[in-house]
C-alpha cells in the first residue's frame, strides 16, 4: 500500500485520476471500494464520484489457462464435456468476475461468467487492514461528520459477497423477470440452473444492439427517442412499483433485442422500501411544486437522523436550492442532480444517507445520461412525476377515501372532546406550581460549544500551572534518580507542562 502510495506521489494531493489510478494499483477490494464509493455522492465530491465510475467497466483479465481450471474445478470434470466452445478472450472483466462467449455441447450459444480465484480471501483480508485503519482514523480525528468510513466498508462488503455468490445472481435474475412479466418491451438473460455454481454462472448469449449504438439502432429501423422514453418509464416502475432495481444501468448493461430493452447484470440491484418510495413521491411532488416544506419533510423522511438537526437552517437551504429552479421549465429539471444536491444537504445538516437511497441517487443519474444520449427532449424527471399520477389515479378508491375520512373524523372528535379537560389540567398545574416548560433556542449550540471550549482551555491552564509550580518545588530537592540534575519526576512534570502548553497556544492560535 505504502509503494502504491509512494509511486502515485500521494504527499502531493490527490486528484480525481489520481484516485482512481490508485484503487486500480491495489487491487480488486479498492476497485470495489471505489465502485461503492461513486455511489455515494454524500460521501466524495461530484467529480471523484464521476471519475470513480470508471472502475465500473474494466480489469486487466486473467489467462485463460485460470478460467479453464476454475470451471474444471466447479463441474469436477473437464471443461470440454460441458462446453463445445469456450472464446479465449474474455467478453468482459471485472474486480470479482469475468465473462467469456461459449457454445454449451447441445449447441446453445452462452456466456459463461466465472469467478476470480481466491477474491473471497483476497477481499476479506483487505476487509480486515481498512477496518483497522478506520479504527486508526477514528481515534485520530475528532470530526464528529454523518459518514462513517466502517459503514461505508460494511456496505461494500455486503455488495461483494452478493456479487460473489452467482446463486444471488440467478435470484435478482429471476425476481426481476417475474416483475416486469407483463411489459412487453423487458426482458433479461436466461439463466441455466443447472449449469450455474456459487462461482460460475452460465446465461444465455444476448445477440442484440448496446443502448448507446445510435447509428447501428436507426439502421436496423429502431426509434431511438420511443427507445430511450420506454427505458425511463421502466426504471421508473422499478424504482416505485417494485422498489428492485437495476443499480448499474451503464449502456453496457442495456441492450436491444428484437425491439425489447434487455437489462444484463443483475448482481448489484438496489431496493427500496414502500417508506422509502413514499417519501421520493413526495419530494418529486415538492419539487414540482416548489414547495419547501414538504421537500423538509420528505428528506428528513428518506435519511437517518444522527444528532441534533437545525430545522430553520435546513428549510432555509432547502427553500434557497429551490429557488434556483423557481424561473426553469420543470421538463427541464435533471432528477440526478437534484437529487445528489439533496443528498449533500443531508450530509451538512448531519443526516445519514441509507444504501438504497445512494443506489437510487447513482441509478438515476446513470440512466438520466443514457437518456440525454438517446432522447435528449424527453425528460425523465417528467416521466417520474407522470407515473406518479398515473399511479394515484390506479389506486384511487372512492370507497377506501370516504372511510379514512370517516375514521379521521372519529379520531378528530374524540380529540376535541378532551380538550377542555385537558385545558383544565394545564391551569391546575400552572396555579400549583407544577407546569414546566422546555424551551429549545436555535442557533445556541455554538456558544455553548466556545464556552465549553473556552473552559477547557482555562482547566488546561491551572494544569500547566500546577505541573510547574510541582516539579520546580521537586527539583529543590534531592529525589533520585535525576536526568540532567533534575529529578526525574520533575523532568516529567515540565515536559507533560511544556506538551499541553504547546497545545494550548496551537488551539488559541486556530481559533482566531
Amino acid at each position: 500500500m505504502v509503494a502504491v502510495l509512494r509511486k502515485r506521489d500521494v504527499v502531493r494531493g490527490v486528484t480525481p485520476d489520481k484516485l482512481r489510478l490508485i484503487l486500480e494499483d491495489l487491487g480488486p477490494t479498492f476497485v470495489k471500494l471505489g465502485q461503492v464509493m461513486s455511489m455515494r455522492p454524500d460521501f466524495l465530491p461530484p467529480e471523484y464520484c464521476d471519475e470513480l465510475m470508471k472502475l465500473q467497466t474494466s480489469a486487466k483479465p486473467l489467462p485463460f489457462a485460470v478460467i479453464l481450471e476454475v470451471i474444471e474445478r466447479e463441474y469436477n470434470r473437464r471443461w470440454d464435456k460441458v462446453f463445445s466452445y469456450i472464446d479465449e478472450e474474455a467478453l468482459g472483466s471485472a474486480s470479482i468476475a469475468q465473462v467469456h462467449r461459449a457454445v454449451l455441447t447441445t449447441g446453445e450459444k452462452v456466456v459463461v461468467k466465472v469467478q476470480r480465484p481466491g477474491i473471497y480471501e483476497i477481499m476479506s483480508k483487505d476487509i480486515v487492514l481498512l477496518k483497522r485503519a478506520a479504527t486508526l482514523l477514528k481515534v485520530v480525528s475528532r470530526s464528529q461528520d454523518v459518514i462513517d468510513f466502517n459503514m461505508v466498508l460494511d456496505e461494500m462488503w455486503t455488495i461483494a459477497k452478493q456479487e460473489m455468490d452467482f446463486f444471488i445472481e440467478a435470484d435478482h435474475i429471476a425476481e426481476f423477470e417475474h416483475l416486469n412479466r407483463d411489459v412487453d418491451y423487458v426482458s433479461c438473460p436466461q439463466v441455466y440452473r443447472q449449469l450455474s455454481t456459487q462461482h460460475i454462472l452460465v446465461m444465455e448469449s444476448v445477440e442484440g444492439i448496446q443502448i448507446d449504438d445510435f447509428e447501428q439502432l436507426r439502421s436496423r429501423g429502431y426509434d431511438v427517442n420511443q427507445l430511450g422514453r420506454r427505458l425511463g418509464e421502466n426504471y421508473v416502475k422499478q424504482i416505485i412499483e417494485d422498489g428492485f432495481f437495476h443499480a448499474d444501468p451503464h449502456p453496457g448493461n442495456i441492450w436491444i433485442r428484437n425491439g425489447r430493452i434487455v437489462w444484463l447484470d443483475l448482481g448489484m440491484v438496489g431496493r427500496l422500501s414502500g417508506r422509502d418510495r413514499t417519501a421520493i413521491r413526495k419530494a418529486v411532488y415538492a419539487l414540482a411544486t416548489h414547495d419547501a416544506f414538504e421537500l423538509k419533510a420528505a428528506v428528513l423522511a428518506l435519511g437517518l437522523v444522527r444528532g441534533k438537526i437545525n430545522h430553520t437552517m435546513l428549510y432555509q437551504d432547502i427553500d434557497a436550492m429551490l429557488s434556483q429552479y423557481s424561473t426553469l421549465d420543470f421538463s427541464e429539471l435533471q432528477m440526478g442532480v437534484l437529487t445528489r444536491q439533496i443528498m449533500n444537504l443531508m450530509r451538512v445538516h448531519h443526516i445519514g444517507c441509507p444504501q438504497g437511497l445512494s443506489m437510487f441517487a447513482r441509478g438515476v443519474l446513470t440512466i438520466e445520461g443514457v437518456m440525454r444520449l438517446c432522447c435528449p427532449k424527453v425528460s425523465f424527471v417528467e416521466i417520474f412525476a407522470k407515473s406518479l399520477a398515473v399511479d394515484y389515479k390506479k389506486n384511487f378508491n372512492w370507497r377506501d377515501e370516504v372511510e379514512k375520512a370517516k375514521r379521521e373524523g372519529m379520531m378528530l372528535l374524540r380529540k376535541s372532546a378532551q380538550l377542555p379537560e385537558q385545558i383544565s389540567d394545564i391551569l391546575k398545574m400552572t396555579m400549583s406550581g407544577q407546569t414546566k416548560v422546555n424551551l429549545d433556542v436555535t442557533g445556541s449550540e455554538e456558544p455553548l460549544r466556545k464556552l465549553d471550549q473556552m473552559i477547557n482551555k482555562i482547566i488546561l491552564a491551572v494544569l500547566v500551572a500546577a505541573l510547574l509550580l510541582g516539579s520546580s518545588t521537586i527539583c529543590t530537592t534531592q529525589m533520585t534518580p535525576k536526568i540532567m540534575e533534575i529529578p526525574l519526576l520533575g523532568f516529567v512534570g515540565y515536559l507533560i507542562a511544556f506538551i499541553l502548553s504547546i497545545r494550548i497556544i496551537w488551539e488559541i492560535h486556530k481559533g482566531r
